[in-house]
């Protein structure tokens, strides 16, 4: 029997309770011992769970009980989670996480500890929910060097601009309807602004290239300045508006990443990755393109991939899974003024279309109500931002801008 305990009983922790109570068959089968809860850390009182009298409020009673060899973090946030999971580290018990904020700023110095200690430190889940995305990329795909990484790693987004696209609902609506159906918080500002996304593809980058990438050098752009507008041409031209979270490796060991809405192909698997759900392309320069589709969020998704790595740790009680990255210091991306990318604008004014071909050369033009739309050649961002200064000081309306994604 391998005892182990679950901090937070939330939607995720609440989640993981259920399957390990449910499926204990299944996993006793699988692992060939069974996995006992022996102690759950919540603030709140469950008297009608069927493990009431293992909760706890006592920290110390897990991370000083020797029996626990697995401990779940799913409360979410950096503290005090980041201040337990040390803890448990350094005493010598495997850690499996959910919690995409920890691992973003965390990840690289609790990988270590979980190393210097001989023991694990899992987050499968931290990425795409019930998605498997982590262990693919680190046994699966080991053999490719991994060229690029992109995906749609935000259903709260993808729902949104879903409504949009399909049912041409304002965003503010699609918003509001997001938050009634349950999949967007009452406080969306991490979703709609990208920073959910940005801590996402730092995980990814970290994984694929071996350093840490903390998400406060990655550049993010949200949706919140999408509109129709932006969504009807966009088709016209044979694209749908995704948030897209990609980092692509370039020649020197630098990369490229990024956080924004990018203008996604209509013949792009991730095209028509809908709703709520998530989808992860990893570019390798042996597999090609390989995409991972699912829930990236929920109850039981999340919780499944939560157990699979609890079984994994059981599995590997003396022997550490090969999980691991340096620190890093931001000094192997590029600025994203470097980055390279054909764009598209929305422009309004006298001549706007004539200013936008000299400005930018050879263009492809869409007319709307009373405005044009423009996709440009490739260009570095930093030179497009000085292209687009001109056209404003030679009177010309810039209303939206958003890259075009080869993907």
């Amino acid at each position: 029997m391998v005892s182990v305990a679950i901090m937070g009983h939330g939607v995720v922790g609440s989640g993981v309770a259920e399957i390990l109570l449910t499926h204990k068959q299944k996993l006793y089968a699988g692992l060939g011992e069974e996995i006992y809860i022996k102690k759950i850390l919540d603030l709140r009182e469950f008297p009608d769970s069927p493990v009431a009298d293992r909760f706890t409020k006592d920290f110390e009673e897990i991370v000083n009980d020797l029996e626990i060899r697995v401990v779940v973090e799913v409360m979410g946030g950096i503290h005090p989670a980041y201040e337990f999971v040390k803890r448990c580290l350094k005493a010598g018990k495997s850690v499996v996480t959910s919690n995409k904020e920890l691992v973003a700023d965390h990840g690289a110095e609790l990988l270590a500890i979980a190393k210097e200690e001989n023991v694990n430190f899992m987050f499968e889940a931290s990425v795409g929910g019930g998605i498997p995305i982590i262990r693919p990329m680190n046994q699966c795909l080991v053999a490719n060097n991994v060229n690029e990484v992109a995906g749609i790693l935000n259903g709260t987004t993808n729902f949104i601009l879903t409504k949009m696209i399909d049912d041409g609902m304002q965003f503010a609506d699609a918003l509001k309807l997001a938050q009634d159906l349950g999949f967007a918080e009452r406080d969306p500002s991490a979703d709609i602004h990208g920073h959910d996304a940005c801590r996402k593809i730092c995980i990814l980058a970290s994984l694929a290239y071996g350093r840490h990438i903390y998400p406060d050098s990655v550049h993010t752009e949200g949706i919140t300045g999408i509109t129709l507008s932006d969504v009807k041409l966009a088709k016209g031209f044979g694209y749908v508006i995704k948030l897209i979270g990609r980092v692509k490796k370039l020649e020197g060991g630098k990369i490229d990443i990024l956080t924004a809405p990018m203008l996604v192909p209509f013949k792009s698997q991730l095209s028509n990755i809908d709703y709520e759900f998530n989808g992860i392309m990893v570019r390798g320069d042996c597999t090609g393109d390989v995409v991972f589709y699912g829930k990236g969020a929920g109850k039981l998704p999340t919780a499944s991939a939560v157990v699979a790595d609890v079984v994994d740790c059981c599995k590997h009680l003396k022997a550490r899974r090969f999980l691991f990255w340096a620190d890093g210091d931001g000094s192997n991306i590029i600025s994203y003024k470097d980055s390279v990318s054909a764009m598209y604008l929305r422009l309004s004014g006298d001549d706007a279309e004539a200013k936008a071909q000299k400005a930018f050369g050879d263009i492809t033009v869409a007319n709307g109500d009373g405005e044009i739309a423009v996709l440009t050649g490739e260009m570095a961002y930093g030179e497009f931002e000085n292209k687009c200064a001109a056209l404003r000081a030679d009177g010309v309306q810039v209303m939206s801008t958003i890259r075009i994604g080869d993907i």
